[in-house]
């Protein structure tokens, strides 16, 4: 809670706007519904395909993350993910998708998405990667992490120092999260917003490729961006 200007303390109420790109109805209403009881105040909107999708991200500035289908009729999910980026490349994209291929996750995450859930998740598993994400940090599913011959070969390392270009303010942010500085610490030695700071932790973690902070202090250092 945050006082008032007559000294009595109000309730800010934080709203969360999410789009849900599947050409399944039953399962957009689904996600929608699942969303809606987390407890948040949620306004969810839906397409059915990447067109639609399009429209509705040139209409909706205040977005703030994207749940995409991987297998899209007409443009794919992989190819939404680039045209999406175009238009607004600071808009997280987590991929939901019946596939658990490993291969089909690591192309996710090498065109630009910042989470992969399988269909076969616990209903659980998107809620946590919507909060994952917008926190600043990548959603990884297990069939990425646990053990296994596909796993072993998952990585999340640049490829090439001249894939490293970071804005100058993303540098001052980066600078920071080495220091070990939570958002809020960062937000306020920079004068931004708590939100404007998770956009460009998600760039840096997009631009560097990888998966959190940790490693994301690690290239940065490596590169000489710090």
């Amino acid at each position: 809670m945050a006082p008032c200007c007559d000294g009595y303390f109000c309730v800010i109420v934080i709203v969360m706007n999410i789009l849900i790109v599947d050409d399944h109805p039953v399962l957009r209403e689904g996600i929608s519904a699942l969303l809606r009881q987390d407890g948040t105040d949620t306004v969810v909107l839906q397409a059915g395909s990447a067109s639609e999708a399009l429209q509705l991200i040139n209409d909706y500035a205040d977005l703030d993350v994207i749940v995409l289908d991987l297998m899209l009729p007409g443009m794919g999910g992989l190819q939404a993910l680039t045209e999406f980026a175009k238009i607004r490349p600071e808009l997280p994209v987590i991929m939901l998708s019946s596939s658990e291929d490993p291969r089909d996750a690591r192309q996710a995450f090498a065109h630009g998405a910042l989470g992969y859930v399988p269909k076969s998740s616990s209903r659980y598993a998107l809620l946590s990667a919507i909060k994952l994400v917008l926190n600043g940090d990548l959603y990884v599913p297990k069939l990425l992490v646990e053990p296994g011959p596909e796993a072993r070969t998952t990585t999340f390392t640049p490829q090439g120092e001249a894939s490293l270009s970071l804005t100058e303010r993303q540098i001052d942010v980066l600078r920071l999260i080495c220091d070990g500085r939570p958002n809020k610490t960062i937000a306020t030695e920079l004068g931004l917003s708590e939100k404007t700071v998770k956009t460009h932790i998600t760039a840096i973690f997009k631009a560097l490729k990888v998966a959190n902070r940790t490693q994301a202090a690690t290239v940065g250092r490596k590169a000489g961006l710090i």
